[in-house]
């Protein structure tokens, strides 16, 4: 071992006392670390179940037509022979009006095909009953968790559906009833955009509320395991005719909402990175306050033969010593909070009786974690350099110290 890193050690940690400065500067990267890992998994969190719920509820591709499709077999044909893809199920979608016990909503109806829709959709997993889907027919239809709530409905209950056509009727003087339609089910995905505004009924029942004949608008794929889907979007925009179609990924469907939540993340991040640039600057202070108490020990140092090089890399190993340190319990830290991480909101929302406050306005209901390789390695590596760099000034001047000037000093 070096004899500057030999040193560095002792100075760090000499026997016989407790190593307070040490122990304050260890503890600052510690606490940065910590917080930088939770909040970026947290956040990775988010993403995560986002996708999960994008991808089990819609598939990975989105062949949306630029108004409708009119013949969907010929393009499930297409896109069915794609090599890749898995399955494939046509779907309706848009906004209509519901009304039961005297309250209003104005949520978005999916229309599937109930013969096809599980085979791309995991929507089984999320209702209750998990046959319900399966189970619907053209009178019938599956209502969000928050939206049945809202409504004041349950399974068994009957609610009216108001078409968009009926505006277009009015204008020609022509009566357009809403449909009655009973509630067989309920939908729990865990997000609040998509537990308070859906209801799934059959492709024919979303045709007819939008007259639109055999037409639909659009189409759910699903792609093999271990298949990237950015590659079959590329096989199925070459294919598809583009005048009336065109594939998208959930990532290129969702892409403002993904990019608000790396942006939220990427701002948590080097806002809290801050806290390790603060725990540096500790480091600095200990390590200069370091030099000027051991400024006859580097003049020794120096009228031994040391050269002003190898002191200073003395303090820059401390530097490093303490940022490694700091870095490896953080990392210890950080994942040991997020084991517990359920326990302590669960905690702190029936403390304050808050607990629905975190479903309806954070949209959870256990707070989600999902730590990227990507991310951990960035917040390693971040403190340890900037814990690093932290020691180039107090090894910049105990370097500069002229060995007969410190030997002098009181």
């Amino acid at each position: 071992m070096p004899w500057y890193l030999y040193l560095a050690c002792k100075q760090l940690f000499p026997s016989g006392r407790f190593p307070f400065f040490t122990a304050i500067s260890v503890l600052g990267v510690t606490l940065g670390v910590a917080v930088l890992i939770i909040v970026t998994s947290v956040m990775g969190g988010f993403g995560y179940e986002i996708r999960r719920m994008i991808v089990e509820t819609e598939g990975e591709v989105d062949v949306k037509a630029t108004g409708y499709l009119s013949d969907p077999q010929d393009v499930l044909a297409q896109i069915s022979a794609t090599p890749g893809v898995a399955a494939a199920t046509p779907y309706v979608k848009g906004v209509v009006g519901v009304q039961a016990n005297g309250r209003p909503a104005y949520p978005i109806f999916r229309g599937v095909d109930v013969g096809t829709i599980e085979r791309v959709a995991n929507l089984g997993r999320f209702t209750n009953p998990r046959s319900a889907i399966a189970n619907l027919d053209d009178d019938s239809v599956v209502l969000s968790s928050q939206l049945a709530t809202s409504l004041g409905v349950h399974v068994g209950d009957k609610i009216e559906i108001y078409s968009p056509l009926l505006i277009e009727k009015l204008k020609n003087d022509e009566v357009f009833l809403p449909r009655e339609f009973r509630v067989v089910g309920d939908l729990y995905i865990g997000h609040q955009q998509l537990d308070s505004s859906t209801i799934y009924g059959t492709l024919r029942a979303a045709q007819e509320l939008y007259g639109l004949g055999r037409s639909v608008h659009g189409i759910y794929v699903r792609v093999k395991p271990d298949v990237d889907e950015h590659a079959v979007v590329a096989q199925l925009n070459a294919t598809l005719p583009r005048a009336t179609t065109q594939a998208y990924s959930w990532m290129e469907s969702w892409a403002d909402f993904l990019w608000v939540l790396n942006l939220e993340k990427s701002i948590n991040f080097f806002l809290l990175l801050f806290i390790v640039i603060i725990a540096a600057f500790s480091v600095m202070s200990s390590l200069l306050i370091s030099v000027v108490r051991k400024t006859r020990e580097i003049g020794l140092l120096g009228a031994l033969g040391a050269r002003p090089r190898d002191v200073a890399l003395c303090f820059c190993a401390q530097a490093f010593i303490i940022g490694l340190t700091g870095t490896a319990i953080g990392v210890g830290m950080g994942f040991g909070v997020l084991a517990i991480r359920n326990d302590l909101v669960h905690g702190i929302a029936r403390l304050m009786q808050r607990q629905e406050t975190l479903r309806q306005f954070y949209q959870f209901s256990d707070l989600p974690s999902h730590t990227l390789t990507s991310d951990l390695v960035m917040t390693v590596v971040a403190a340890i350099v900037i814990s690093t760099l932290a020691g180039l000034i107090p090894a910049w001047r105990a370097a500069r110290l002229k060995p007969v000037e410190a030997l002098r000093s009181e």
